[in-house]
């Protein structure tokens, strides 16, 4: 017989000592991270000014500022030419804004190549340093999940840990770029890792703590969009924190249907995909006419959107303008981040708002607005939420977030299928489900579902009388594949199925006159009434077979039921029933029975 060691109860958590060794890796991915973030910044820097302002520099500029006049339409479609000839001859996994590649790869065994690590924050920084109208986090994101992948890689580690990894180094880049490490972990459990798990989100907690200590030198420790002072928080505001929600997912759904729209278009055109992001440049180049303030990575915009610095007629202006040529340019492929556009264009709705409600703190409701919009178009709420109280160091923030960002989430779920981050995998038929639920195979006992009245068969049965019994005497044999041999006391002592019968019809009649016994295998695979459901399923997909006889755990080895692949699966379909099947209620049945009641009165 096989003993079995493992646990009868599932453990809170598994977890093991391997994630010491990956919170060690994850504490160099972090500091990585953080100067990868810091040298991205300085690139976009760079570029900002030799394009702009034609100088060699990396003090920060911003593009609107420049005094290039028309000619400034053609420094975008300069910057898109570059991307498309980087994307084409380097690597075609720079284009998009990065999570969705970042999303893919953990996906796909959690392996990203070292040209994408740097081809991507170059693109990226050409394409912002140029005017697009992006945020640097997407690219500085996929760019630390890279590095993540490429560390682990170093390792001999399994799929899962080397997605852990990834998931660490992505959280290590936003934590460099926006001094937000919580925000950062929570990104990485709600859109990245698909689970929650200590094995993952202590190494990735170790990488954005590690990231943002190291941020501090060389950038500041934040918060990077402080909010100055505001009104209390109300009642009132929080009910009119339900409408901005709802406009604030209106707005998302429209934003992300305008990206998969250009997309559309770009793809319709008879040119390779190279010439598109020089195409949206142009888009971007007008734009930037219109309203300067929608070049670039903006962090300047959102800091003043928080303070109220900016008017009415300027906040409507930058919202339209941002809007179209986000949508326009990152539809053409180019590389950039959603973080930033989202986050001016929520702010410039929550402003607009605020004018309408006759507030007079438009900073508050500009962050509101912002939470609002990132939340709604990724699907994120608590990234959001936790996202702006670290971003604007407001922790009275809270309330009105949790209002604002939940309706924003819900009514954009109910509007749209997939989320601006996963419609790209959707696409390319890699649906995600975002959905996490304890598996029901983890909660329940082989005796939970196992099938009691096992067929058997006596181990000292003849070869000739089996075949009868199984072909003519009972229909409950004939329809199984295998039957679990005992002897007179009730005790498994083999196991035989349809291809021992199939050998034993090809031998002599006098090889027929063996028993059961001498055809079926003695060497058995096991489980027991009382151990978890899924340590059973694991020990019969390891040993590949179709079911389990199940015995008692004492010395007895009674047999007392069988386990097979429809009863693992009917645990998941309870499971599907759990959430379909509804009951009436007590009110239902309570009408119900005044109804039969007043029936039998009339009658």
């Amino acid at each position: 017989m096989t003993e079995t060691t493992e646990p009868r109860t599932a453990p809170d958590y598994t977890l093991d000592r391997r994630v010491v060794l990956l919170t060690l890796v994850a504490v160099a991915i972090g500091a990585l991270g953080a100067l990868v973030a810091d040298a991205l910044l300085h690139l976009i820097d760079i570029f900002t000014n030799f394009f702009y302002y034609q100088r060699l520099s990396a003090a920060h500029v911003v593009p609107g500022g420049n005094r290039l006049g028309v000619v400034a339409v053609l420094v975008p479609v300069l910057g898109g030419l570059i991307v498309g000839l980087m994307a084409r001859y380097g690597s075609e996994k720079i284009r998009g804004h990065g999570i969705p590649e970042a999303i893919e790869a953990i996906l796909t065994g959690s392996r990203i190549e070292a040209r994408v690590a740097l081809l991507k924050p170059l693109s990226a920084a050409v394409a912002l340093g140029t005017g697009g109208p992006f945020g640097a986090e997407g690219p500085i994101i996929v760019t630390g999940g890279a590095v993540g992948s490429l560390v682990a890689q170093g390792f001999r580690l399994s799929a899962a840990e080397r997605k852990t990894l990834l998931a660490a180094g992505a959280a290590a880049g936003m934590a460099g770029i926006f001094a937000t490490p919580l925000a950062a972990v929570v990104l990485a459990i709600e859109v990245l890792l698909f689970e929650w798990k200590p094995r993952s989100f202590i190494p990735v907690a170790a990488a954005a703590a590690t990231a943002w200590a190291v941020r501090i030198p060389l950038l500041g420790a934040g918060p990077l969009f402080p909010l100055g002072e505001h009104g209390a928080v109300t009642a009132r505001v929080l009910l009119a924190c339900v409408g901005l929600g709802a406009a604030a997912a209106l707005a998302a759904t429209c934003a992300s249907a305008l990206v998969y729209r250009a997309e559309d278009a770009f793809a319709r055109l008879p040119l390779h995909w190279m010439w598109w992001p020089a195409l949206g440049g142009i888009v971007v180049g007008v734009g930037g006419l219109i309203s300067p303030r929608a070049l670039g990575v903006g962090y300047e915009t959102i800091h003043d959107l928080v303070a109220g610095n900016l008017g009415l007629g300027l906040v409507t202006t930058l919202l339209v303008t941002k809007a179209i040529i986000w949508s326009v340019a990152l539809g053409s492929g180019t590389s950039g981040g959603v973080f930033a556009p989202l986050l001016i264009m929520g702010g410039a709705l929550g402003a607009l708002c605020a004018e309408l409600l006759g507030a007079h703190d438009p900073g508050l409701w500009a962050a509101l607005g912002m939470g609002a919009m990132l939340g709604g178009t990724m699907h994120a709420p608590f990234t959001a939420i936790v996202f702006l109280v670290e971003a604007t160091g407001d922790v009275r923030l809270l309330p009105p977030l949790l209002v604002s960002c939940v309706t924003a989430a819900a009514v954009a779920v109910l509007g749209m299928r997939h989320s601006i981050l996963t419609e790209r995998l959707a696409r390319r038929g890699r649906p995600v489900t975002r959905e996490y639920i304890v598996n029901p195979m983890r909660l329940l006992r082989v005796e939970d579902v196992m099938q009691r009245d096992v067929p058997t068969i006596p181990a000292t049965l003849a070869v000739d009388q089996l075949f009868h019994r199984v072909l003519h005497e009972d229909p409950l044999y004939g329809r199984r594949n295998g039957w679990p041999l005992v002897d007179d006391a009730g005790r498994l002592v083999g196991m035989l199925t349809r291809s021992d019968l199939v050998r034993a019809l090809e031998t002599t009649d006098d090889d027929r006159q063996q028993t059961a016994a001498d055809l079926g295998s003695r060497t058995l695979v096991v489980a027991h009434p009382d151990e978890l459901l899924a340590t059973a399923a694991d020990r019969m997909l390891r040993a590949d077979v179709g079911r389990l006889p199940v015995v008692r755990r004492d010395d007895s080895q009674a047999l007392v039921g069988n386990l097979g692949r429809a009863e693992i699966l009917g645990a998941w379909l309870q499971a599907a029933r759990d959430e379909r099947d509804r009951d009436p209620g007590w009110i239902a049945r309570g009408a119900a029975r005044v109804r039969r009641a007043l029936a039998t009165r009339q009658g």
